[in-house]
């Protein structure tokens, strides 16, 4: 490989070695190490400035161009920083601070503050933290290499070991690794002392805080592969055989020159990730030759033979298992999972994937989980992955940061393609503590792990060097913008790079030239223009639509007029309305249809998310967000005293789901369009208007069939018919009367779909689902639980507002509850709330090593309690 990055790959600060191990197996070990840490606020008093990251920057890894491109060593200065905090001393007695398992998110805990930032969630995200754990590593582990893996920690992450700094790694979104082995005592108890500073002002959106991701103990042999040291990809791709090159790159701490030999095999990859069955084809075997504290790399091919691609429709993974011999003793075992499948963008048809044209249905997706904020949990990450590819989504974009591994993980097993992104900022900020400040000294890194650690994933389909940078239009971008896309291609010449434009005049610069596939966020009524004035570039649409609603909310008169189209701090889902710079869903689907070059899109956004309440960023003096007489007249009064309205907004209303999960209108209109062959057909609004009995109250369908006939209490309202596949229908003189709605759907002459809409009784009773029943008790896996207030027959009540209250008996606890309100400002750690528009979700998670019978019970003032049985096992 042209370019070694011994250093960065391996995340590991460079000492000598003098013991050559003693054990005769040592076969490596990842140990997940999430549970039983200990948590503090702040530093001790009048440290803070002797750990500031300007001081501790030179005992950081290395990210100097010098280091990086000639992969030389990288000696620290001498000292320990930090030796004299009492934080990091081994004997440190930590019993008082606060008991927790990782993934944490203190952010998320609140409290909401209405005088802070919607952008950020309203929620107290900065700040300095302390973790502290206790490892015991047996006599076993001596000559062994021992590493720290962590998976994201948000952020100017700073690790001592035993009283010793190890290193760090300041941009929160990076995952990666520290090198223990110095500073490690085999046999003995060992205390990790880990400090996080998350500074005010450094998103757009809620960037969480804490450890928030999965943490590793890594145990090796001195001799072993690389961290992300191996890379597979296609030479020849076709239904009869796939030639595949793989890389192993191997380091050596054994203290001398060692002849080892790798052994590759290749496996079917089974649904926990881990190789099935018996090898798929014959085992590699090379000699290597590995100076002292040096590596070494092996380059070979195999052949499979009537290879399994990866599709989205077929994830088909691979696992290859690569084994290091020494003297004839297994050092070393390290899996590979990659996919087998080629990609192409080309300029003038869009995307293929094997072979065959493929629109991208794709989405931005923010890191945070909702009600759980940033803390990761994989049974959260597959529940929105789930519900995104039931409505047709068949691509996720990391927007705008590196994602959790996991995440990647489910993507290849679940047949959705990726688009894995840098950051939001180059060396030009948005906010005052943004990346910017880190760019010019850990971009090169921070993009080459990015790409090193998820270049074998099938999913991954493109890399973007980042999202509507300031810089964009200047010359320093194009600079900027070549140097990124160089370290894409020297890690990973197989995928191109893009970004996502929204300067128009960048896409007449030269910038235009420096990726292999141009990003244009919107822009969806140019791309004629763009493409006139560049024919043979490749682009594609990496941000569309922008369209906003609140689910369940209606506004009249019905228009596309955005001020007549909010209220009360909501906004309408008739979807009639977008932000400025967006469009509706069905203009964009009319633009990919008539430019296929884009290759498809990613709509902004999936799941709504924590901060950025677009457009209720900011504090508003119109009083026409209100529409309940009372709150009008104390915003009045409000506005008279403080000469400004308090917003509430604490989290977006972009998504096509909301924040727990349940479905918009706008969900069904993407679902009728990119799954055509799923029956479809969905009735909006309610039919729940007693104050407008005799007014106009427009009827909008979503349907995948290509005609609907509407009646209204079984008098036939007509039948319309689309012109084009994107096409909703609209009945816009519908004056309401009680009763029903009924949509009867047609396609190629025939009933194809139907849906029935009534209105309805009075709140009843209590409906309680639960996503899945039974769990596993490890402490992790969580049931999410719809609760809707429905009538006497059943059907949600679409306008209710119930206070719920909740409790739990058994082995699970609940760790959080919503109702999609982007205005709520109570603690998602309550176990009681109000339902929104008739719905309400409970997230309980089970406990660790119990068994048992779990019961919920949901109650609310005036209806029957309400209880669901699960099992923890």
């Amino acid at each position: 490989m042209k370019n070694r990055f011994l250093i960065l790959l391996s995340f590991v600060l460079i000492v000598g070695r003098d013991a050559v191990c003693a054990n005769t197996s040592m076969v490596r070990e990842r140990i997940n190490i999430n549970r039983d840490w200990r948590y503090q606020i702040d530093d001790p008093d009048g440290v803070g400035a002797a750990l500031h990251y300007s001081r501790l920057k030179p005992y950081l890894l290395p990210c100097a161009n010098d280091f990086i491109i000639f992969g030389k060593r990288y000696q620290r200065p001498e000292g320990n920083p930090g030796e004299n905090i009492a934080y990091v001393k081994s004997d440190f007695d930590d019993s008082e601070w606060r008991y927790l398992n990782l993934p944490h998110d203190w952010a998320i805990e609140g409290p909401f503050n209405i005088d802070y930032n919607g952008s950020t969630g309203k929620l107290p995200y900065w700040g300095i933290r302390w973790y502290r754990k206790t490892l015991e590593l047996s006599q076993d582990d001596a000559g062994k290499q021992i590493y720290l893996d962590i998976d994201g920690a948000m952020s100017y992450a700073s690790v001592w070991c035993n009283g010793q700094y190890v290193g760090g790694w300041p941009y929160g979104y990076a995952s990666f690794r520290l090198d223990l082995t110095p500073y490690i005592k085999a046999g003995q108890k060992n205390v990790l002392a880990i400090r996080l500073d998350n500074p005010d002002d450094t998103s757009r959106w809620y960037p969480g805080s804490g450890i928030y991701r999965n943490v590793w103990l890594v145990k090796t042999s001195p001799v072993h592969v690389e961290q992300w040291g191996t890379f597979v990809r296609n030479q020849q791709v076709d239904s009869e055989i796939a030639v595949m090159e793989m890389g192993v790159n191997i380091e050596n701490h054994a203290g001398k020159d060692v002849q080892v030999k790798l052994q590759t095999s290749v496996y079917l990859q089974g649904k926990d990730g881990r190789p099935v069955g018996e090898e798929v084809t014959q085992s590699m075997i090379k000699d290597i030759a590995i100076k002292k504290d040096s590596w070494s790399s092996a380059r070979f091919q195999f052949k499979v033979d009537k290879p399994k691609l990866w599709d989205i429709d077929t994830p088909n993974c691979y696992v290859a298992v690569s084994r290091v011999f020494m003297d004839g003793k297994e050092m070393d075992s390290y899996e590979t999972p990659f996919g087998i499948r080629t990609i192409e963008f080309t300029h003038d048809q869009g995307f293929m994937l094997n072979g065959q044209k493929v629109a991208i249905k794709g989405v931005c997706m923010h890191h945070d989980l909702g009600a759980l904020g940033a803390a990761f949990n994989e049974v959260a990450a597959e529940r929105q992955l789930r519900i995104m590819k039931e409505m047709g989504a068949n691509a996720i974009r990391t927007s705008h940061n590196p994602p959790a591994p996991e995440l990647v993980a489910l993507c290849d097993r679940m047949g959705l393609m990726m688009q894995l992104e840098l950051a939001d900022t180059w060396q030009k900020g948005k906010r005052k503590n943004d990346y910017n400040l880190l760019f010019d000294d850990w971009s090169e890194a921070d993009m080459r792990s990015l790409v090193r650690h998820y270049r074998n994933h099938p999913s991954v389909i493109m890399w973007s060097i980042g999202n509507e940078m300031p810089d964009q239009t200047t010359d320093q971008g194009v600079i900027i913008a070549r140097n990124l896309t160089a370290y894409c291609h020297d890690e990973d010449p197989t995928r191109p790079t893009s970004l996502g434009c929204n300067k128009r005049d960048a896409v007449f610069r030269d910038i235009v030239n420096q990726v292999d596939i141009f990003g244009l966020n919107y822009f969806h009524k140019t791309y004629p223009v763009f493409k006139e004035q560049n024919p043979t570039r490749r682009y594609h649409a990496s941000e569309t639509s922008s369209a906003t609603s609140s689910r369940g909310e209606y506004f009249f008169p019905v228009t596309t007029d955005v001020n007549n189209s909010r209220s009360g701090f909501q906004l309408s889902s008739y979807d009639m309305t977008t932000i400025g710079w967006g469009c509706a869903p069905e203009v964009q689907f009319k633009m990919n249809e008539e430019y296929p070059f884009m290759s498809g899109e990613f709509v902004w956004t999936g799941f709504d998310y924590l901060g950025e309440p677009t457009p209720y960023n900011k504090d508003l003096t119109n009083l026409l967000n209100f529409s309940d007489p009372n709150e009008l007249e104390k915003a009045r009064k409000e506005l008279e005293e403080l000469g400004k309205i308090k917003t509430p907004s604490r989290s977006s209303y972009f998504g096509i789901v909301d924040l727990c999960g349940f479905p918009k209108d706008r969900y069904y209109n993407y679902k009728s369009y990119w799954r055509p062959d799923v029956p479809t057909v969905h009735i909006l609004p309610h039919w729940n208007w007693q104050e407008r009995i005799g007014e106009i109250t427009p009827v909008h369908i979503y349907t995948s069939g290509d005609a609907v006939e509407l009646f209204l209490n079984g008098k036939s309202l007509g039948r319309r018919e689309k012109v084009h596949s994107y096409d909703r229908l609209t009945w816009d003189d519908v004056r309401y009367e009680p009763g029903s709605l009924r949509a009867i759907a047609y396609k190629n002459g025939q009933k194809w779909a139907e849906e029935l809409v009534e209105t309805t009784g009075k709140p009843a009773a209590l409906q309680v689902t639960a996503e899945k029943t039974e769990l596993k008790n490890d402490g992790t896996d969580l049931s999410f639980i719809r609760v809707a207030v429905v009538d006497s027959q059943g059907r949600v009540v679409p306008r209710s507002k119930n206070h719920l209250k909740f409790s739990v008996t058994g082995p699970a606890e609940i760790i959080a509850t919503d109702n999609g309100d982007a205005t709520s400002l109570l603690p998602f750690q309550l176990s009681e709330r109000d339902a929104y528009n008739g719905l309400a979700l409970v997230i309980l998670r089970s406990q660790y090593m119990k068994q048992g019978k779990v019961v919920l019970t949901v109650e609310s003032k005036g209806l029957p309690k309400q209880k669901i049985a699960l099992k923890v096992e």
